[in-house]
Formats: C-alpha cells, sequence, structure tokens
C-alpha cells in the first residue's frame, strides 16, 4: 500500500455537495474514417493501464477516518466501469459539446473504484469526435497528469508510441496491509502528529508573506523573516506585492451546477509579443487573462479598484520521476493587473510582478501548501475542511481565481488512429477558489483554453473567451511593438 499524503488527501476532504475536486482534459479529433470507437478504446485502455498507476489503483479508507487513505491496486477493475459513450444531438456544435461535458465535469466520481472516467461524446459537427477524460486531483498533478495522458497518445496514426510507452511497467502496488496494519500507522502517525506538526508550522510561517490572507496580517514578513532565522535558511528573497484579495463576482459560495466554454488562439502570436518585449509566453498569458477578467467585469459594473489576486499553480515533481501517483506541486500569489487601464501599462506591470514572484520561487520553492495541510489530524482536517472552505469562500476568500498554465508538445498525436486536433484542459471550483478557474495547454501550434465557472457566480463563460481573443489582437497590434522599441515599459523586471 502506499499512503496518501496530507496534500493528496486534502484534495479528496474538500469535496462537498457543491465541489468536485478531478481535473480533465477534453480531447476534440479528426476520427480518421471511424477508428475512434469505444471497442478501440477499450483495448488501448488494457493495453496501456499498466503505465498509469493512477488509473489502476482504488482508495483504501482508514475506520473511522483515523488516518489518510491508501492507494491500493484494484484486482477488479472493469473498464466498463469507466468508459462511456453519448451522441449529441444535431447541430453538434461546440456550445452544446460545452453543455454535455459541463454535466458531467460536475459530477463526481465514485470513491469505490479507481478514480478516473473516459466519455467519448458523438455527432459533433463536421465528422469530428471528442474523449473527455477525468481523473481525481488526489492522484495526480499536472505533469503527472500529463504523463498519464501520453501513455494513451500515439506519434503517428498507425501506433507509433510515445516515449511515455517506452517506460517499463508501473512496479505493483504493495499487497494491503489490512485493518491492523493501517490502525497501527494510525497510532503511530497520531502519536507523532504534536511534531510533524510544529515542524509545518515553523516552515509555513517561512513563506508566511506568500501565504495568501496571511500575508495581510500584521508583521507577517517579521515572522517569516525570524522563522527563516530559526530553521537556518538566510538566504535574501525577494519582497513580495500585497495580497490584498478584493470583492469579485467571482467569489462566495459555489452551486454544484457547472458552465465552461472552451477555444484556441495561435501560440506564435503569443511568442511573438513575448520576445518582441523581453517576456516569458506564460508572463504574455497571463497578461491575457487579466485583461478579459477586466473586460468582463467592466461590462458589469464590477471591477474593483485594486488588482485581482490570482493563484499560479507549479509543479515541483521531476521531469521524468517514476512516482506518477499523487501530488507535487506548490503555488505562486501575483496580483494581476486588472486596474490598469492601458494595455501596453498592463503587460509591462504583469511581466514585472511575474518576474518578481518567479525569482522568489526559485530561490525557495514555496512549500507552504503541504505544510498548511500537514498542520491538524486526518480525523479533523477531513471533518473541518469543508466548513472551512465554505465559511473562506464567503467571508475571506483568499484568492479570486485560479490560472493555470500547462506546457505540451508543439507536434501532432493520435489517439486511436484519430489525430487530436485539440486539448483543452478542464480544473478544479471550490468555495475558497472562487467560481472561475482558467487553464491553458499549449499543443502543436496553439494554446488551448478551458474555462470552468459556476453558473451562479459567472453568468456568460463564453464572453470571457471573447476577451481572451480581443486582448491578444490589442497585443498584437503593431503599435505595441513600436511604442515599447521607443522606450515605454523598457524595466519590465524592476522592484
Amino acid at each position: 500500500m502506499r499512503q496518501l499524503t496530507a496534500l493528496d488527501a486534502q484534495f479528496l476532504h474538500l469535496e462537498s455537495a457543491t465541489t468536485a475536486a478531478h481535473v480533465a482534459g477534453l480531447a476534440v479529433l479528426d476520427p480518421a474514417d471511424g477508428m475512434v470507437r469505444r471497442d478501440a478504446l477499450a483495448e488501448l485502455l488494457r493495453a496501456r493501464l499498466h503505465l498509469s498507476p493512477a488509473l489502476s489503483m482504488r482508495l483504501a479508507e482508514v475506520p473511522l477516518g483515523l488516518d489518510h487513505p491508501y492507494w491500493v491496486a484494484d484486482p477488479d477493475l472493469d473498464i466498463d466501469r469507466h468508459l462511456f459513450e453519448l451522441t449529441l444531438p444535431a447541430p453538434g456544435d461546440d456550445r452544446q459539446l460545452a453543455a454535455a461535458v459541463a454535466e458531467i465535469h460536475a459530477r463526481r466520481l465514485d470513491r469505490t473504484r479507481p478514480l478516473w472516467e473516459m466519455h467519448l461524446i458523438k455527432g459533433l459537427r463536421g465528422g469530428r469526435v471528442a474523449v473527455y477524460t477525468k481523473v481525481h486531483h488526489a492522484a495526480i498533478d499536472g505533469v503527472s497528469g500529463a504523463e498519464t495522458l501520453a501513455a494513451l497518445l500515439d506519434l503517428s496514426p498507425d501506433g507509433h508510441l510515445t516515449s511515455a510507452k517506452t517506460r517499463p511497467a508501473a512496479p505493483a502496488a504493495p499487497q494491503k496491509a489490512g485493518l491492523a496494519g493501517m490502525l497501527v500507522g494510525a497510532a503511530v502517525h497520531g502519536a507523532a502528529q504534536p511534531l510533524r506538526a510544529a515542524r509545518s508550522m515553523i516552515r509555513a510561517a517561512a513563506d508566511l508573506d506568500a501565504i495568501p490572507l496571511a500575508a495581510a496580517l500584521p508583521g507577517a514578513k517579521l515572522i517569516a523573516k525570524a522563522a527563516r532565522a530559526v530553521s537556518g535558511d538566510r538566504q535574501h528573497r525577494p519582497e513580495l506585492p500585497r495580497l490584498a484579495v478584493p470583492r469579485t463576482p467571482f467569489n462566495g459560495p459555489i452551486s454544484a451546477r457547472r458552465h465552461l466554454s472552451f477555444g484556441s488562439l495561435p501560440l506564435k502570436d503569443i511568442k511573438k509579443i513575448a520576445k518582441a518585449h523581453g517576456m516569458s509566453v506564460n508572463d504574455v498569458v497571463m497578461t491575457l487573462c487579466a485583461s478579459a477578467l477586466r473586460s468582463w467585469l467592466v461590462e458589469r459594473d464590477a471591477l474593483p479598484d485594486a488588482p485581482l489576486v490570482v493563484a499560479v499553480p507549479v509543479a515541483v515533481r521531476r521531469k521524468g520521476a517514476e512516482d506518477l501517483i499523487g501530488n507535487q506541486i506548490s503555488a505562486m500569489m501575483a496580483p494581476v493587473p486588472t486596474n490598469v487601464p492601458d494595455p501596453l501599462e498592463r503587460l509591462r506591470v504583469m511581466g514585472a510582478v511575474m518576474s518578481r514572484a518567479k525569482r522568489r520561487f526559485a530561490l525557495a520553492p514555496a512549500t507552504w501548501p503541504s505544510e498548511l495541510c500537514s498542520l491538524l489530524p486526518a480525523p479533523v482536517t477531513s471533518l473541518a475542511t469543508p466548513a472551512v472552505f465554505r465559511l473562506a469562500g464567503m467571508a475571506f476568500p483568499p484568492v479570486n481565481l485560479i490560472v493555470s498554465n500547462v506546457p505540451g508538445p508543439q507536434f501532432p498525436l493520435y489517439l486511436c488512429g484519430g489525430r487530436v486536433l485539440s486539448y483543452y484542459p478542464l480544473s478544479v471550483l471550490s468555495d475558497v477558489s472562487g467560481g472561475l478557474t482558467i487553464t491553458c495547454f499549449s499543443y502543436d501550434g496553439m494554446l488551448d483554453f478551458g474555462i470552468v465557472a459556476c453558473p451562479e457566480r459567472v453568468d456568460d463563460v463564453w464572453s470571457l473567451l471573447a476577451h481572451l481573443r480581443t486582448a491578444l489582437d490589442e497585443l498584437s497590434d503593431e503599435r505595441v511593438g513600436d511604442e515599447f522599441r521607443d522606450g515605454v515599459g523598457v524595466d519590465l523586471v524592476a522592484g
């Protein structure tokens, strides 16, 4: 058996009647003469499940929730209980596809089985098909999720394998220790909890000035500096901007319903802007999101005076790591300049903010998400998390939303012989992180966006996608490049 970490288990605990904690992707394919069929997908899954541990393990709960659950191999795995098929009514357009996927995305996974599902969706306009796959966030993060996806994909229509499938089969999970073993482990972990909590408290305190809400407390920077001194860390860390979270329509209790939209932008245009202004692609992506959010809020007379605060997930898992189950992630908190009216200045400010945040993270990767999850005993965490998250969402949201950019391959991939045209990532909504999340995935020359929203918090999710396109047009204007060359916004990393 392998036990879930405190961070892994937190993704289980945050689930409630209104929150489903899985991550997902929607692949749209050219079906290649009908080769993408349910029976072909089932055969592919049976042949390659051994390459993806997250797809072949289920949870083993500790009695009374005394400790975090364990992952165990499921000897009774039945593909038919995970693979489904549906057909859209005519005309099968993108909005119909989004509505059908939103309904599936809103449903929680069955914890008595391995925590994943795949849905083949037919009837799309133009003869296309779609494959929607969701996996619980307790089992994968961004890097392991990409590896899981790669295990099912090929480099050519005739089935030449991607590099993921050249790896040996994942080692078999250890045999279940049984009830007695779980209870002994719970007792040992319970006895060690005070020491573990104290250690986590010191480590989290070292990043107090980077933790949402805590960073706004009086003396947070001094406490963080003192905690680093106690732990022997005397390395200077760049000071982060103030993380004051303004009120927006995105924040507040969410419902169980989901709406989503998806679309793509040319990656070459984004790279051109990044190169012209000495920024990274991610800096430009964050600017596009800031611009789209600003436009959406202005339309509703709901734009706050202060910048929105966004959580940006960061993978800390080493590429090529053999262990592909569970989470090894952190997060950067960044104020995005939604309060800046000029697109050029918005780009400059976003570049400066992200540069400072990345320098800080490079010097000392933040471990506070894991440390905070380890502060309380497992039974307390499992009971308290839904209520605490609900209260935080109502009273003092720590962020306005999550924005994630996942790098992907810049060449075509194939599933059951069908070419993957686009891959739209879809993420988690919760009371604490807000009723909107924007995720993008770079693939084969495009940047594919998946936007998930609670309809009670976001009344029109498709207009956000339109605003992203408009924001790219603004920055692609030749006058933007000319103004930068004339000296406007030269100091992109000041401060």
